[in-house]
């Protein structure tokens, strides 16, 4: 049983790791687009955009009514 639960507690700590490393290889892959001002305006509004159009599909597919 003891195996069972150590094997258990490496999960989350598994999810976290990859969830890290996913976040820092998008953030090198975006870095050098900053560094002119108009594509870093430019991927700042496509972030938004990205978040605004999950938020809305997801709202809608779930039918939360924020009225």
């Amino acid at each position: 049983m003891k195996e069972f639960l150590e094997n258990l507690s490496r999960y989350p700590r598994f999810l976290i790791t990859v969830s890290l490393g996913i976040f820092f290889v998008f953030f090198d892959w975006i870095k050098p687009l900053f560094k002119n001002p108009v594509t870093g305006v430019a991927v700042v509004g496509m972030l938004i955009g990205g978040f605004a159009f999950l938020y809305f599909t997801l709202e809608a597919m779930l039918g939360i009514n924020t009225l």
